[in-house]
């Protein structure tokens, strides 16, 4: 989870300001969609976390 929380940090928020909870809010709604669903990883293999997930599933 300190990992996440550093990559959220450093790469949705550390030049952004939000003018508001909302904003806050739907931008890390928007950010943890794109980690799971589209930032690939070397840990993984190349894969997103959700099709490294998908892929253990099947096995």
């Amino acid at each position: 989870m300190e990992n996440f929380f550093g990559h959220l940090k450093e790469e949705a928020f550390h030049h952004t300001t939000f003018i508001s909870i909302d904003a806050l809010k739907s931008g890390i709604t928007d950010y943890v969609h794109w980690y799971n669903n589209h930032r690939t990883s070397e840990t993984l293999k190349g894969l997103t976390p959700v099709q490294y997930r998908t892929q253990a599933l099947a096995a």
